[in-house]
């Protein structure tokens, strides 16, 4: 990829506008999107939850580069890259799954859960099992969500670690379970997905069923009518319940009120879910919005956990994940229906893939150029081009260096 290029283009973005035109489109600029953003960044890859028992493992795809997350024998979850040390295959298909031992398929290579090499047919006596283990990624807990960076120095998380763990604490990770999981083809740039998904500017024409609950006309970070806000405030504090905000520029969370009148994020802003995660104040807490740069978003109310998760797959192609957590006595078919429980979401994210596919066609014209982002109502999309800048000039200083 041509460095010179890509750094003359970021210095061509004006303040406070989109990004010039071949950041969405060039397969060189995704490819330095790889390295320089999703090679070097803590990345959300789902909950703790998730992997509960020995040999629970998550197998995905971040761009190129197949990931592999395991529980060992001895509890501990570690991150591998899912690539064979004999000739390189991939190990483990896509997907959740469960093993006593990880034995790649093409010449039965064996590895154990923490990853070591433990059978190697047919190589000599003097080859050494011990230098041939799994490649590791580095892998950390926090707040019961699983973050993996492929950096050899992943950036600091002593500070989201301490600020984020005490708000997820009353959402009750511990004790939830993964209800369900939906994966959504998107032919639009993991930017303009992720844009779309940081701001609710089109929302009150393009989610109409989001509007019912969601306080769609608030300015800037959450920023709702002042009365209804330290009413808000009061009852949670009451309650005893963290609030925020709280973040670094890569990662924010704040709780907000939802619309009056409605106490969940569903069709009827009404509970779905007979058991709640959180039954604080009857469960009328809000939402508690979490986000990571550079591609998720969730919101943790007291039903439920919603995950919003955008693969970036080519530059015009991007696999939006999305996890719907429940606590783990609810019972599918008495406490909630799958239907009703994703039924929002699913609503809203088949809107946005609409948005963002048609977003994408226009950037293909030739009289595109880079437009200006509402203060107001773009804020969090501001941030996240600015912070998606500021990281790929800091790669392309050390690059150059």
């Amino acid at each position: 990829m041509d460095l010179g290029q890509i750094s003359a283009q970021l210095r061509a973005r004006p303040a406070g506008h989109s990004l010039p035109q071949p950041f969405y489109t060039d397969a060189d600029f995704f490819d330095f999107d790889l390295a320089a953003i999703f090679g070097r960044s803590w990345l959300f890859v789902g909950f703790e939850i998730e992997l509960r028992e020995p040999g629970d493992y998550l197998s995905l795809t971040i761009g190129h580069w197949p990931i592999l997350v395991m529980r060992g024998r001895d509890g501990v979850l570690r991150g591998f890259h899912n690539s064979c040390r004999h000739r390189g295959s991939l190990l483990c298909e896509p997907g959740a799954g469960h093993a006593a031992r990880i034995v790649c398929p093409y010449h039965r290579w064996t590895y154990g859960l923490d990853g070591k090499l433990l059978a190697a047919g047919r190589m000599p006596d003097d080859f050494d099992k011990g230098g041939h283990g799994l490649n590791p990624v580095n892998l950390e807990i926090v707040a019961g969500a699983i973050l993996v960076c492929l950096a050899d120095t992943p950036p600091p998380l002593d500070t989201m670690r301490r600020d984020l763990t005490p708000l997820l604490a009353p959402q009750n990770f511990a004790h939830a379970k993964l209800a369900h999981q939906s994966v959504l083809v998107e032919q639009a740039n993991w930017k303009l997905v992720m844009e779309n998904a940081r701001e609710c500017y089109h929302c009150a024409t393009g989610h109409p069923e989001l509007s019912r609950t969601f306080p769609v006309n608030a300015s800037a970070y959450f920023d709702i009518d002042p009365e209804a806000s330290r009413a808000f405030e009061e009852r949670i504090a009451a309650l005893a319940l963290p609030m925020g905000p709280a973040g670094e520029d890569w990662w924010q969370a704040v709780r907000f009120p939802l619309n009056e009148g409605t106490v969940a994020m569903t069709m009827d802003g009404q509970f779905n879910v007979a058991k709640l995660m959180c039954d604080a104040g009857g469960g009328d807490t809000g939402s508690m919005r979490w986000a990571i740069e550079p591609n998720v978003f969730c919101h943790s109310t007291s039903e439920y956990t919603f995950a919003f998760t955008a693969m970036p797959i080519s530059p015009t192609e991007t696999h939006v994940v999305s996890k719907w957590l429940v606590h783990e006595d609810a019972v599918e078919g008495i406490d909630y229906s799958i239907e009703t429980l994703t039924d929002l979401w699913t609503r809203t994210n088949l809107q946005d893939k609409e948005l963002a596919e048609n977003n994408q066609r226009g950037i293909f014209s030739p009289g595109y150029t880079p437009g200006p982002y509402s203060p107001d109502a773009e804020s969090l999309t501001i941030r996240l081009v600015d912070w998606y800048c500021a990281t790929a000039r800091r790669y392309l200083d050390e690059a150059g260096a």
